[in-house]
């Protein structure tokens, strides 16, 4: 993730972040050295919607393995003992695993950090009041536009206002809430009035997900925002989170899945502020771009251990048969070694291998394969003009 406001606002520093641990400001986490990683766990393939641009392809009573509670509970005691600093419940839609909370609170009871990625539709007033008390951390809700814009992704009327009141339920409950948008052509006009809610209802953190090609995301590459199109959201995102500073609106802005935003925010800091350029591109340099196999893992709902939640075609082993931690320490592990190499991975011939900023970005590898076939080839998703990144 690239924290703009924290970047651009100086509340992240390097001398914080090098000392940041799970028990201290998760919020810079981003940003250390910390070699735990960050838990994606999809822990069930239902859902009671199906998105277009889903990365699981999930979808009602999806008949997949999943594990049982013990199973479940066995897992988080693994995690625990790895001191993992967050694990976020993500899906399908994780509401609809009934024993949800259980695996919450014996998560929170460990040490971890919960945290919920949900749609919003499953949460009513008693379903908040058994989040909070299960101590999620946080709550993201998914949404892909105004009403309109967002009804159509989530393939269903009214998705949008049940997304909304899910979040005034969250707030009410007393939990920490946040947006989630997915950008792409289609609703990139929305981005605008998305930012204006989230001030508008006093949600306190928004972070825009580039779309990736997984999933029914492979499905609608076409549709995907063009390049400018990118470019330009994040710079209304660099715009509003100084806007909201200088306001004293207290609402974080975050981006993810494409790393060359760092590189858009590094610039925009180095011809406008350009004190903090050198702590900024250390920054982003103790972030090291793409986090897959390195700062994050994704762990699907049947046990199997992914490089990260896109990257469900290649398995590093299952929690049933070796521990977490085995799989995730395994230095013999050839795409582990590769995804954790100080030499950015990069098919030779590729933009990438001659690009300025390599190691603060490494490119999105799932959309690299999708697009290409060649998972090392150049991230379609990159912006940076050729003067920008001197190849």
């Amino acid at each position: 993730m690239i924290g703009i406001t924290k970047l651009l606002t100086g509340t992240a520093t390097v001398s914080a972040a090098v000392r940041a641990r799970p028990g201290a400001d998760v919020g810079l986490l981003q940003f250390s050295a910390e070699a735990r990683p960050v838990v994606v766990w999809n822990i069930t393939g239902d859902c009671n919607l199906k998105c277009r641009h889903c990365y699981a392809a999930a979808y009602a009573d999806a008949d997949r393995p999943e594990l049982s509670t013990a199973q479940a509970l066995a897992f988080i005691e693994d995690l625990a003992a790895m001191k993992v600093p967050v694990v976020i419940f993500s899906g399908g839609e994780p509401l609809m695993r009934r024993d949800i909370f259980e695996r919450a609170a014996a998560a929170a009871a460990a040490g971890l950090r919960p945290v919920l990625s949900t749609n919003g539709t499953l949460i009513t007033a008693d379903v908040a009041d058994r989040l909070k008390a299960a101590s999620f951390a946080y709550v993201g809700v998914s949404l892909d536009g105004i009403a309109p814009t967002h009804d159509y992704f989530r393939n269903r009327a009214g998705a949008f206002d049940e997304a909304i009141s899910g979040l005034r339920r969250g707030a009410d409950a007393g939990l920490r809430t946040g947006v989630r948008f997915t950008l792409t052509h289609r609703n990139f006009p929305d981005l605008e009035a998305v930012l204006d809610l989230v001030e508008k209802e006093g949600i306190k953190r928004f972070c825009m997900y580039h779309l990736v090609y997984a999933g029914r995301g492979k499905d609608i590459i076409e549709q995907d925002a063009a390049p400018e199109e990118s470019r330009r959201a994040v710079e209304i995102l660099i715009a509003k989170a100084l806007d909201w500073h200088e306001r004293g609106v207290e609402t974080e802005i975050l981006t993810a899945d494409n790393h060359a935003d760092g590189v858009l925010v590094l610039k925009y800091v180095e011809a406008h502020n350009p004190a903090r350029a050198g702590e900024v591109r250390t920054l982003l340099e103790m972030s090291g771009g793409c986090s897959a196999g390195r700062k994050i893992a994704a762990v699907d709902p049947a046990g199997n251990v992914c490089p990260c939640q896109f990257w469900t075609h290649e398995s590093l082993g299952n929690i049933l048969e070796r521990p977490f931690s085995e799989i995730w320490h395994d230095e013999a592990n050839p795409l582990l070694a590769k995804l954790r190499s100080a030499v950015t991975p990069q098919s030779p011939s590729s933009r990438l291998a001659r690009c300025a900023y390599r190691d603060l970005c490494r490119g999105c590898r799932i959309r690299a394969r999708a697009a290409t076939g060649d998972t090392w080839a150049d991230d379609p998703q990159c912006y940076l003009t050729t003067a920008e990144t001197g190849n």
